[in-house]
């Protein structure tokens, strides 16, 4: 089992909903791909962070849908949305 998590921190005020709808965009294209077994985009209630997590099978099944999740979102304009870069970790478990 692979988990993959990435916390946007601090969309620009009045873009949270781009993120959310580019994080929805990213799911959907995971959606049917080899070894997804959960995807989420989710919301910290007492930060308001964003966060993506999706639960995948092996390291070898994200990175063989990374071309179709990366199209997915090709055109959206993260440095316009957010302040700063996700904070994106692999985890795996111990």
């Amino acid at each position: 089992m692979l988990i993959h998590i990435a916390i946007h921190r601090r969309p620009k005020p009045g873009k949270e909903q781009f993120l959310i709808d580019s994080m929805h965009r990213f799911g959907v294209a995971m959606q049917g791909q080899p070894g997804l077994q959960q995807v989420h985009a989710l919301k910290d209630r007492r930060t308001g962070a964003l966060v993506g997590l999706a639960i995948w099978d092996s390291e070898e099944a994200l990175m063989a849908a990374r071309p179709v999740m990366a199209e997915a979102i090709k055109d959206d304009d993260f440095e316009e949305w957010e302040d700063e870069p996700p904070e994106v970790f692999v985890l795996d478990a111990v």
